[in-house]
Order: C-alpha cells, then sequence, then structure tokens
C-alpha cells in the first residue's frame, strides 16, 4: 500500500510539472542562422545618403518573418525609392512563366519593375533614382533556378551604371557541399542556364556572385553581406529560419532536395506533379504503370532514396484532369541521394519501359535544363546510367577548382 501511495505521489509530481511547462513555455529557441538582411541592419552605414533598389520576393524575410521591404522602407535613415521583383513576381503571385508586368506597389506607393517577361536586365530609366542595388532572394540551389540569373543581369547593369551592388546571403537549402550533374556548354546558355557551372552548385548566392563577377567578367562593384552562423552541411531545416516558399511550386525544403532531378522531367511528356501538393516529389503520366514503375526504379538500388507507387490528377499544368500513374520519392538520407543521377535514372528508365508513349517535348526544353545535347542523346541510344554519370562527373572536377576560390564559409 505504501509503495502504491509513493507511486501516486510521484505520478502527481510528474503532472504538475508537465503541467507547469505548459502553463510557462520557454522561450522560442532562435535560429542559428542569421540571413544578409538581419546582417545589413548592423551596418547600416552602407545605405547612409544612398537611393536603394531592392531586388526582392516573398523569400527577403529577416528570422522573424518581417519583410525586407518593409524594414529598409520603415527605416528614417533609409531611402528605399525602388523595387524590383524576378520570376514569379515581389509578392510570389505568378506562375512559372508567366509575364510580370511593372506596377505600384500598394503598400509602400514605391515602383516595382519586373526583371522577367520582356525585360529581364534593368533599364537605365529603371536605375534613374537609384545609387545602389540590393538584392535579397533565397535561391534553392540548382542551376536552372531563375533567380541567380536576375541577380546576375542585374550586376551588369549595376556594372554599366556605376551602382554599387550588395548581396544580402541566405541559406543553400540543399547544403553547401554538393556538387552534382553536367556543367553547363555554353551553346546550351539560355535564362535557365547562363553560365558553365553543375546543375547542382554547392554555393550561395553571394559565392556565386562572386564567381560570375570574376570568372565571367562582370566586373561589378560587389559587396557580398555574409550570414552568420551558416557552415557548409546545414540543410535548410538545420538553419532554424523559416521557409518561405520561393516559388509557387517550391512549397518546402524537401522540395528544393528533388528539385535538380525531378525537375528535369519538364522536358518531357511526364507530368512533374505540377497541380499536386507535391510538385517534384510526385511524377506520372496516364500511360504508365505504377507498380511496374516503383518496382524498376527500386531494383536500381539508388542511394539515399526509395519510390512508393501512386497516382494523381493534377489541377493544372500537364495531363491537366487526367489521371496519372507514377511514383512519389522519399528522401531517406540527404547526405547521400544524387538527385541529378536519381532525375536521369528515372527519364531513362520510364524511356525504356514505354517508349511508345514517352516523349521530349519538341521545344528543346529538355537539353536547355540539363545544359547539353549529350544527356538526351546517350538515353536515346540505350547508355547506362553510369556511363551518363561518368561522363559528368568528369566535368565536376574542373568546375571544383574554380568554385573553391568563391567560398565565404
Amino acid at each position: 500500500m505504501r509503495q502504491n501511495a509513493l507511486w501516486l505521489l510521484a505520478g502527481m509530481v510528474v503532472l504538475g510539472t508537465l503541467t507547469a511547462a505548459a502553463a510557462h513555455p520557454g522561450k522560442e529557441k532562435k535560429p542559428k542562422v542569421s540571413p544578409g538582411i538581419e546582417m545589413l541592419m548592423h551596418k547600416k552605414s552602407l545605405l547612409k545618403g544612398k537611393k536603394v533598389g531592392l531586388i526582392t520576393n516573398p523569400t527577403g524575410v529577416n528570422s522573424d518573418l518581417t519583410s525586407s521591404i518593409d524594414l529598409l522602407y520603415q527605416d528614417p535613415n533609409i531611402e528605399l525609392t525602388a523595387l524590383f521583383g524576378p520570376e514569379h513576381g515581389v509578392r510570389g503571385d505568378a506562375q512559372a512563366g508567366d509575364e510580370v508586368e511593372s506596377y505600384i506597389d500598394e503598400k509602400t506607393g514605391l515602383p516595382v519593375y519586373s526583371l522577367y517577361g520582356k525585360t529581364k536586365k534593368p533599364t537605365p530609366e529603371m536605375l534613374k533614382n537609384i545609387d545602389l542595388l540590393l538584392f535579397d532572394i533565397q535561391d534553392v540551389g540548382t542551376r536552372f533556378y531563375t533567380y541567380i540569373y536576375t541577380m546576375a543581369y542585374a550586376m551588369e547593369a549595376a556594372k554599366e551604371h556605376d551602382i554599387p551592388f550588395i548581396v544580402l546571403d541566405r541559406p543553400n537549402p540543399q547544403s553547401g557541399t554538393k556538387v552534382e550533374g553536367p556543367v553547363l556548354d555554353p551553346d546550351y546558355s539560355s535564362f535557365v542556364g547562363r553560365y558553365p557551372i553543375p546543375l547542382v552548385h554547392g554555393m550561395t548566392a553571394g559565392e556565386l556572385a562572386k564567381l560570375f563577377n570574376q570568372e565571367f567578367d562582370i566586373g561589378a562593384d560587389l559587396t557580398v553581406i555574409k550570414m552568420k552562423g551558416w557552415k557548409r552541411q546545414m540543410f535548410f531545416e538545420d538553419t532554424g529560419l523559416p521557409f518561405v516558399l520561393p516559388s509557387p511550386n517550391m512549397p518546402t525544403a524537401d522540395t528544393s532536395i528533388v528539385y535538380p532531378g525531378t525537375g528535369l522531367i519538364e522536358g518531357t511528356n511526364i507530368s512533374e506533379g505540377r497541380g499536386t501538393t507535391k510538385p517534384f516529389e510526385l511524377i506520372g503520366a496516364p500511360y504508365m504503370k505504377s507498380t511496374e514503375l516503383a518496382e524498376k526504379l527500386n531494383n536500381l538500388k539508388l542511394l539515399g532514396v526509395q519510390f512508393r507507387a501512386a497516382s494523381f490528377t493534377p489541377t493544372f499544368s500537364k495531363h491537366q484532369n487526367k489521371l496519372c500513374h507514377g511514383v512519389e520519392l522519399y528522401v531517406k538520407n540527404r547526405s547521400t541521394f544524387q538527385s541529378v543521377k536519381t532525375g536521369i535514372a528515372m527519364i531513362k528508365t520510364i524511356h525504356d519501359l514505354y517508349p511508345e508513349d514517352f516523349e521530349f517535348l519538341s521545344s528543346n526544353h529538355f537539353n536547355l535544363l540539363t545544359g547539353n545535347g549529350w544527356v538526351k542523346t546517350m538515353i536515346e541510344q540505350g547508355a547506362s546510367i553510369d556511363d551518363i554519370v561518368e561522363k559528368y562527373e568528369a566535368e565536376q572536377k574542373r568546375f571544383m577548382n574554380i568554385r573553391k576560390k568563391y567560398l565565404l564559409y
């Protein structure tokens, strides 16, 4: 009886402790990483007496989710005079490929100039009331994501008009250690790949700005405001920062991990999952057999990933309102997962399984995404996955020697 009383007393103490903890929760953990915008607000002297133009979108926030636009506009010591928006716009309300027009921002009354569509490079008219340009956008670490080329075009304009250019650095959500995929052939240069870098470059926007500026002769008056606390091995969740979707079909940090590989599917007649709640993690088409495809892909024993047979109906984009059969990717180990190899393996497997139905789109889009013509040719000629990987790994090594000169962390 005495023992039961002691157990009861112990239980009441534990319950009381838990109740007290719930009633008086501790402070939220402070993020491990401070993004460039927060570091800039400690160095506001850089902006003193300058008319500032800000290139940004919804990802331009501090660790409390306060917009960089608001931080700068509301500071009495900073004169923000114009906003510039990349693909999807300053407020992120445009779908992929939609042309974005220039307009007046409702909240601030500032002019918003579009850098996507007819005008990708700031014009003299756009820059006439600007003494300094800031860039604050979350990149996703993949060569064919367009924000880094908006940055490069703006750097060129800044150079031409003797305007200093500042990049407010942010984490690479794929970490700063992964480098994978073909290096772009300059013959395939486009707005989804301007420079000879790999599909997965393992660099931050600030590091890329330094590389672009030096290696490709932009020559802008460039400053990078480094993050505080970021380490190269960090994935986005390790930073403690809130993830703001960089574009409508990049809803989570998980999406960014698979994107370099499954983004290649855009160049085929397979749905890459646009129009579902898991773009780039769900892939399929009406002509596939889910169980058969999942089994074939799992038998490849690709590192760090497993495939589940799945069916879905996209609400827009390819195969809109049609039942598609395919797979969902589950990344089990981010450190060993090879996104580009996985994406190429998926495309090759589908090409081989369904030769009568599978197609590369006629627009040459697949070649622009891979940055060359040889990956498509090797798939069509029956080359093995290992042969394709071996060819681009040789290119990666040359890039690594260039890359190391521009690493900031």
